[in-house]
Order: C-alpha cells, then sequence, then structure tokens
C-alpha cells in the first residue's frame, strides 16, 4: 500500500500539457469547435493521443445561466473526440472553474483515471451580441429562476457587478480602500497584457483614465469588470508524470451556505475557506510565491483573494498593491501576468491557471517572471472559490 500524506495517497499529480483555442472578442464561432482545438491541442501538448485519455472533467457543464457561459458538457466533447472514459464528471456545484482541477486530481489520486482531460469553455462575446442581453444571473427572460435571486429580482439585483460592487463598497467603508487602489490592480493588469499577444485589450491604461471611465455599479466603473470573450482553455491532468506541473496542494472547502450575502464577514467568503485548505495540505507559505493568478472577474475580487491567501493582513489589500509596483512582473508578488480576465479577456479562471503553467515552464516570453518555480491559481468570488498551489521544481 502507498504511504498516505495528510489523509491522502503519495501519488504525484502533475499538470502535463495545456493549450487554448483562437481567443477573441466576438469570434462567431461554434463554442465546441473552440473547446475540440484547445483539448486536441492540449493532449498533444502532454506528448499524449486521444487513446491515452481515460477521463474528463468540466465545470459546469452544460449549464449556461447568462448567454455564452457555457453550454459545453462532457458529452459533447467525449462525442467529438471519440473518448473511452473510466471517469467523468462535470456540473455546476463545485468549489468554482477550478473545481474540475481540483475534481481530477481527487479523482487521479484515487486510482480512478490516469489521465484527465479538463476543459472551460465560454463564448460570452459572441452570445450577448447575438442576444443584446447584458451579463444577469437567474432569470429566464421575464421570469425569475427558483432560490436566492427572488429576493434579488425585485431590486433589479441581478448581475454579479451589483454584488461585486457591494463587496467593494464595504471594503472601502471599513478599511479606507480607495478607488485608485482598486485601479491599480487593472492598470497592472493592462500592462502585462501588452506582453500578451493573445490578450483582448493590450493598449496602456493610465490612473486618469481609470478613474474617468463610465460606472457600471458604484464604485466599480469600466475597467473594474472583465471583459466577455469567446475561447477555449484545456489542460491535461495526469498521475506520476515527472515532467510536469507538479499539483502541490488544492483548496476548495466550503464552511457556509453558498450565497453572496449570508456571513459577518461577507467580503473574503469562499476564498477564504479555499484558501485555509489550500495551506493546510502544504508546508509552503505565501512568502514562498513567485507568481499569483488570482480571479479578476471584478479587481475587488484579486484584492480579497490577496487577503484570504495571507499575503497581506485583512483589509490590508488595497495598500499591498497601491502604485502597482509590488504586483509588477518585476515586483515582489507578480500578479496575473498575462493581463487576468480585466485586460485579457474573461476565460473564467482556466486563462489564469495557463499562465501559471506558462510562467512555471519558463515560456513566459518578454512577460517572464525570473526564475518562477511556485504559483498559486485563484479562481471565484463571493460563494464559490477554488485554489491551486503549482510547482514547477519540487
Amino acid at each position: 500500500m502507498a504511504p498516505v500524506v495528510r489523509g491522502v495517497s503519495a501519488t504525484h499529480v502533475a499538470i502535463t500539457g495545456i493549450a487554448q483555442s483562437e481567443i477573441g472578442r466576438r469570434l462567431h464561432r461554434d463554442p465546441l469547435s473552440l473547446t475540440v482545438d484547445a483539448c486536441r491541442a492540449a493532449v498533444a501538448d502532454a506528448g499524449l493521443m486521444m487513446s491515452d485519455i481515460d477521463g474528463v472533467s468540466t465545470w459546469p457543464g452544460r449549464y449556461s445561466p447568462t448567454p455564452g457561459f457555457s453550454g459545453i458538457g462532457v458529452d459533447e466533447v467525449q462525442d467529438a473526440l471519440r473518448l473511452d472514459l473510466s471517469w467523468f464528471a462535470g456540473g455546476p456545484e463545485a468549489p468554482g472553474p477550478l473545481g474540475a482541477i481540483i475534481n481530477a486530481y481527487a479523482a487521479v489520486r484515487a486510482g480512478l483515471a490516469h489521465r484527465v482531460l479538463c476543459f472551460r469553455t465560454v463564448w460570452e462575446g459572441t452570445a450577448q451580441a447575438r442576444s443584446g442581453r447584458r451579463g444577469t444571473v437567474g432569470t429566464d427572460g421575464e421570469r425569475v429562476q427558483p432560490g436566492p435571486y427572488h429576493w434579488l429580482a425585485p431590486f433589479g439585483a441581478v448581475s454579479p457587478a451589483i454584488w461585486a460592487a457591494l463587496l467593494a463598497s464595504r471594503h472601502m467603508h471599513l478599511h479606507g480602500t480607495t478607488k485608485a487602489q482598486l485601479g491599480a490592480i487593472a492598470i497592472t493588469a493592462r500592462a502585462h497584457a501588452a506582453h500578451n499577444p493573445d490578450a483582448v485589450y493590450r493598449d496602456p491604461l493610465d490612473l486618469d483614465t481609470y478613474l474617468a471611465a463610465r460606472i457600471v455599479s458604484e464604485p466599480l466603473g469600466l475597467y473594474d469588470c472583465d471583459v466577455p470573450c469567446d475561447g477555449s482553455t484545456a489542460v491535461v491532468v495526469s498521475a506520476d508524470a515527472n515532467d510536469g506541473i507538479g499539483i502541490e496542494s488544492v483548496g476548495g472547502a466550503r464552511h457556509r451556505a453558498a450565497r453572496w450575502f449570508v456571513s459577518d464577514d461577507c467580503a473574503p467568503m469562499a476564498a477564504s475557506d479555499a484558501a485555509a485548505m489550500l495551506w493546510s495540505r502544504t508546508d509552503l507559505r505565501p512568502e514562498d510565491i513567485d507568481v499569483a493568478q488570482l480571479y479578476d472577474g471584478f479587481s475587488i475580487l484579486a484584492l480579497l483573494w490577496l487577503e484570504a491567501l495571507g499575503f497581506c493582513p485583512p483589509g490590508q489589500a488595497g495598500a499591498f498593491v497601491e502604485g502597482g509596483t509590488r504586483i509588477g512582473l518585476s515586483g515582489e508578488l507578480p500578479l496575473n501576468t498575462a493581463g487576468g480576465q480585466l485586460s485579457g479577456g474573461r476565460l473564467h479562471g482556466f486563462g489564469l491557471l495557463h499562465e501559471a503553467v506558462v510562467q512555471l515552464r519558463g515560456s513566459g516570453g518578454s512577460r517572464q517572471v525570473p526564475a518562477a518555480e511556485i504559483a498559486v491559481v485563484a479562481a471565484g468570488g463571493g460563494p464559490l472559490g477554488g485554489c491551486l498551489l503549482l510547482t514547477g521544481a519540487r
């Protein structure tokens, strides 16, 4: 029997292949074609054939609460790629987007599969252009879906931008966080995107332009919100791969109900639970991290992940990022080095994971962080969140 460490098998689990499809603001391509492109390229990047893949994991499957949010699940990919699966997982009830990777990690550790193809596909840019709808959640035409949305819809609060804005307002009220400090996240992301040829927006962004942008939901403005786009990212998670990027630890705990506004410490929410689990399963610590890829669906969420993961004390993330120097490519904690979702495009967490692997492989080109060996990736915000600790040389 293999030795047991912290209650789990000691099987080494690694990311051995990554790839992305074409990425663009509005590609007007079928989302399955984007998915197939990414999956085929990721399997090839891992040095494998489709016949080597015995597992598939995705999030949220076909579930699509807004136009283009998803729509592609395990069935479509298995059929398109003619996969023979020993294990699969898909669906919205998981620790956010990285739940697909956490599920694959668990399956490989348990011996249920040996090489799992994970994917996340979005086509929100094209879908929203076709429908003319905004990013509302919990409605289907004029009908409000069952659940917590019944309490939000009468106030018109069916957009995540509104929910995130409330978190930002609370953070500002409690801790004195400023709009300019939030802007450091967006401005730094844009500077990093200039080095990423696949980023949606690469033109420079300065503080005056950021502050002058139209308000989406006070205090969040246009540049505090990620960019809807089309694209697919695929990742191969493998057992006992010595040449891959190791998955050192995962975090996806949830110690409270999956709601945006139900706890006294509503700001960190799922991020704090997931981060605590991540650090409990490794001897590495925040000061060991060389590069961070943290979810920036809205700028405030990146701040909350910085606090939850222990890079700064609670309430101090605004001061931590102020001016952007500390989170720049040559700073002590390079953040979202491909532009994140605010400039690179909303690939819903999987783009951040892709960039973490690029950095640990040393293939980031002009945006490469020197000697990057350990990375943290976090995705999700509010009630759902997951995080990964990756190692390139350990």
